[in-house]
């Protein structure tokens, strides 16, 4: 029995290192097939494009929301998150979520299954990260796909709302 237990042990000690390493080799690829994958959709895993903005968070909402207007897209509210946090004593990065929307492009991803309902309208967060550079970022439709399991039933609407998402966010951000 030692015997047995100590040739489990030992290949244990050699099995299983390979079959890790090989385990580790196989997690990596995937992790940057992944990665390569996400950054085509310009998405992290979290669903949400970010874009590297030249302006300071107050311009990059104003040319958002004037761009956002141009193409027929109803503002909806902007939200000042370090004001509010101003407001009850509490500092905070500059950091604003604008809402906006158009129900010509909503509704048939509601058709579709109603819970992108909870994602509509749709949002872009500007904010300054802790190094001082400023981002802007918005929910992956390819995202909000999988979220609401849209595939095969609100395809084309996704694309038209991720390129005008992409077209905006370069435009307000360059």
């Amino acid at each position: 029995m030692k015997k047995v237990l100590l040739t489990i042990a030992a290949l244990g000690l050699f099995v299983f290192p390979a079959y890790a390493t090989q385990t580790i080799r196989e997690n990596a690829k995937n992790e940057i097939a992944r990665s390569k994958k996400d950054s085509i959709v310009g998405a992290r895993r979290d669903g949400i494009v970010r874009v590297k903005s030249t302006y300071s968070v107050e311009e990059t909402v104003q040319r958002f929301e004037s761009m956002a207007k141009e193409q027929g897209l109803n503002i909806v509210a902007i939200v000042n998150h370090q004001a509010g946090a101003q407001s009850v004593g509490q500092e905070l990065r500059p950091t604003q979520v604008i809402i906006f929307g158009n129900p010509r492009a909503g509704t048939p991803l509601m058709q579709c299954n109603q819970t992108a309902g909870i994602d509509l309208p749709q949002k872009a967060l500007v904010w300054e990260d802790e190094k001082g550079q400023v981002w802007l970022g918005y929910n992956s439709p390819k995202y909000l796909s999988i979220r609401h399991q849209l595939k095969g039933c609100a395809d084309e609407a996704l694309e038209r709302i991720g390129n005008a998402l992409e077209m905006l966010a370069q435009k307000a951000t360059q």
